[in-house]
């Protein structure tokens, strides 16, 4: 076998020594960490836990002057470990890439590491491990920052049916396009009865499905509301003003902490995603508060004219 063959699938620290460069650095090492985690974009690989394996290889600085056996001077093996598991339980992914992504980045948030090689395989899918393997390296001597930090907290607007049909519907659009607050609005299901498919997790889609054609329907009553499915797609809209109407059948299928609501339950749903955004208010309009609301929130009449 080639070296060139035998370092492809060696482990990420004999990569990591291969690579290095003229400046010296120190290396820490975690070696076939195992975690059951249910991840994958077949529908197979749903409901289902599976086996994935983590080897990653972090380069530091050499640390200057004496040790002194003090932990606080070196990036902890724990750190490695809680970057994992921060990311799974952030949600549920799709895929191995994604994951190594963020599982880089966040461990390259620390202020000691300078690169990171992240293998990621899954041990269940197959006769063998399948996987991949990425290096990512801290861009010139900034320290980054944590992309959560620069998040901005919204306000999660809650519209039932009746307020959906107002005639203040498009006045108090005005309203919160003109407030200083990016502004993401929740809607449930039409008052229309939907398909019932007699399987519980079926419908769980189904019923998920229909808020989301309700959504349009908002939006084919003021197109300025985009509608959108991604914590990706909704980060960009708060950062650039764009009022949003939340589908919510990829966060809630794919959230590691899912909610206990049912879609018909559309305010307490709305409580939920409000509180996994660290939601600066929560304002529903024309339905009561949901038992469950975890952050401020005002429920307001339909026939109220000011809604910000």
């Amino acid at each position: 076998m080639s070296d060139e063959i035998r370092l492809a699938f060696a482990h990420p620290s004999e990569r990591a020594e291969t690579l290095a460069g003229p400046e010296p650095r120190d290396r820490i090492s975690l070696r076939d960490h195992i975690v059951e985690v249910e991840i994958g974009a077949f529908q197979a690989e749903r409901d289902v836990t599976q086996r994935v394996c983590f080897n990653v290889v972090v380069e530091v600085m050499p640390l200057t002057g004496v040790v002194d056996d003090d932990v606080d001077r070196i990036l902890s093996y724990d750190r490695v470990t809680e970057a994992i598991a921060a990311e799974l339980a952030a949600e549920r992914l799709n895929l191995l890439e994604t994951l190594a992504e963020r599982v880089a980045d966040r461990i390259l948030v620390e202020p000691q590491a300078m690169r990171v090689f992240v293998r990621i395989e899954k041990l269940d899918r197959g006769p063998g491990a399948l996987g991949v393997e990425i290096v990512r390296a801290r861009g010139g001597d900034a320290t980054p920052q944590d992309p959560a930090i620069e998040t901005p907290q919204p306000l999660v607007v809650y519209l039932s049916n009746a307020a959906i049909a107002s005639p203040h519907l498009i006045d108090w659009l005005d309203q919160l396009e003109a407030s200083a607050q990016p502004v993401i609005l929740c809607v449930g299901p039409a008052d229309i009865a939907t398909p019932q498919a007699g399987q519980e997790k079926a419908q769980r889609h189904i019923d998920l499905l229909a808020i989301e054609q309700n959504a349009w329907m908002v939006f084919g009553r003021d197109p300025r509301c985009a509608v959108v499915g991604s914590r990706t797609e909704l980060d960009w809209a708060m950062k650039n003003d764009q009022i949003c109407i939340w589908a919510p059948s990829r966060i809630v299928l794919d959230a590691v902490d899912g909610p206990a609501a049912a879609p018909h339950e559309a305010p307490a749903l709305a409580a939920w995603f409000a509180a996994s955004l660290a939601a600066k208010e929560l304002l529903i309009v024309g339905a009561a508060v949901p038992e469950i609301a975890e952050l401020p929130t005002r429920a307001l009449s339909i026939d109220t004219a000011k809604i910000a």
